[in-house]
């Protein structure tokens, strides 16, 4: 009985970490240059993207738009690109970067591509330069990530505990003197009552 319940929590253990780890999970994206819209990408849009494509194990570069001095036009959610892409460019205002880094799964698999290993995760620097149909903007507002301001908060934080630090020192400091004073005073008025 014992090993069959062990074995039924090992089954139902390895069945919860397969749900828990899809590939789609081990996709990160990072915002490296956040921008303000009013309309971002979706599946199915028309888009253009300037990248640089580096392998995560050496950081060789394998490939870059940026050397054609042409972007990379393709049709987002269509298959036309590798599933990393299809996924990290979603949701994306024109002018934003992003780096994708991107695992095997939703890369090029257990199959080499050119200078591509197989088995290989893949990081793309990447920038949206437009979505056909929707006007490029005038101007590219840029916002504050929430890095950067977790930083800037965390800088203040410390900043801040600082001061109350000195603070704190310089009362301490007082006390004593006006201790000491106290206790002179206190002798003071001993001898005069002898």
């Amino acid at each position: 009985m014992r090993r069959f319940l062990l074995s039924l929590s090992l089954v139902a253990s390895i069945t919860v970490g397969a749900w828990a780890s899809s590939p789609s999970d081990l996709l990160k994206i990072d915002v490296t240059l956040p921008v303000e819209c009013d309309r971002k990408t979706r599946s199915g849009d028309s888009i253009k993207v300037h990248y640089r494509g580096t392998l995560a194990a050496n950081g060789n570069k394998f490939d870059a738009s940026y050397d054609r001095g042409t972007p990379f036009s393709f049709r987002l959610g269509g298959g036309q690109v590798i599933k990393g892409w299809d996924e990290g460019l979603l949701d994306m205002c024109i002018g934003e970067k992003r780096t994708l880094t991107v695992p095997p799964e939703l890369g090029y698999g257990n199959r080499g591509m050119g200078p591509i290993p197989a088995g290989s995760t893949l990081v793309f620097e990447t920038e949206l330069m437009g979505i056909n149909g929707v006007p490029n903007p005038e101007s590219i507002v840029t916002k504050v990530s929430s890095s950067a301001s977790s930083v800037a908060s965390e800088a203040s934080e410390k900043v801040s505990t600082k001061i109350a630090e000195k603070i704190a020192s310089k009362v301490e400091e007082v006390a004593e003197v006006v201790g000491t004073i106290i206790a002179d005073t206190d002798d003071v008025q001993e001898h005069n009552e002898l």
